[in-house]
């Protein structure tokens, strides 16, 4: 999936300036290509979230039980989270000071869901360049190993476009990241509600199926800085950008302004990007 067009090499964050992050964490990051948990929001903050979210799955039905994807532009209520200057200073602390959004998702799995997300690599799958974006996971519910929490190959973010294989079983895609058992012990992200993860766009990360009686949902935001480019223009017409901190003198991207809209079933998503 690697082509000479796009550079997925790692560029380790910078220690200095920090907002949120010690250089600790920073280290962390650059190390094993994640950091967390991060508290952002307390408990009736993540409950009103919880209930926009169960809104928004209801509303959809079917179409909403496992994804909803990109709707940052489109609804309000993910806009504020995406915007949110808790979560864009830890994102900061990885990326630098002018930050967008380019993509979201809610993902949901099921008690007792037998889907597993495979082993993969993010952006060998994304139409950018260079691979500079961090994905923020904020846990919508408590996430641990028992309900289906993410799941990282940590120090797999440095080693490029890994080969894939075809996946067998129950799957929400039809590659994965061949071998990734002798690519080192998983860590699994285990997260209270309220609480944020950050990881590389190369990390090897994934998820099993959710063997529990709980739901496991979190919402993936992915922010990068200006200086990344699109490499596809069809790829392209599927993204809507957020500016959600600093400047942007690229030209490049197109952002959108904070929607009025709160209603889900008044707009539909632009794209399907990603999984975990």
């Amino acid at each position: 999936m690697n082509t000479p067009l796009r550079d997925l090499s790692f560029l380790p964050a910078s220690q200095a300036d920090l907002l949120r992050l010690s250089e600790q964490d920073v280290a962390h990051y650059n190390r094993e290509g994640f950091v967390q948990p991060f508290d952002v929001f307390d408990a009736q903050e993540i409950a009103g979230i919880r209930s926009d979210v169960d809104g928004m799955m209801a509303a959809l039905g079917e179409a909403g039980n496992y994804g909803i994807n990109c709707y940052q532009a489109r609804l309000a209520q993910i806009w504020d989270i995406a915007t949110d200057a808790r979560i864009l200073d830890h994102v900061q602390d990885i990326i630098g000071p002018d930050i967008i959004c380019w993509a979201s998702a809610i993902l949901s799995k099921k008690p007792h869901d037998p889907k597993q997300v495979p082993w993969h690599q993010d952006a060998s799958f994304w139409s950018l360049s260079p691979a500079r974006t961090v994905t923020v996971w904020l846990a919508i519910d408590d996430a641990d190993e028992a309900n289906s929490a993410m799941r990282f190959i940590p120090r797999t973010h440095t080693m490029g476009a890994l080969e894939t294989s075809a996946t067998d079983g129950a799957s929400v895609f039809h590659i994965e990241t061949a071998g990734a058992d002798e690519l080192g012990q998983p860590f699994t992200n285990c997260l209270r509600a309220g609480q944020i993860s950050l990881h590389a766009d190369m990390l090897v990360h994934g998820s099993l199926a959710n063997t529990s009686d709980r739901r496991r949902c979190g919402l993936t935001l992915r922010y990068c800085p200006p200086s990344v480019r699109i490499a596809d223009a069809n790829w392209a017409q599927g993204v809507e950008a957020i500016l959600c901190r600093g400047s942007d003198p690229s030209g490049h991207w197109t952002h959108h302004p904070r929607p009025d809209n709160t209603d889900i079933t008044a707009t539909n998503s632009p794209h399907v990007i990603g999984n975990n």
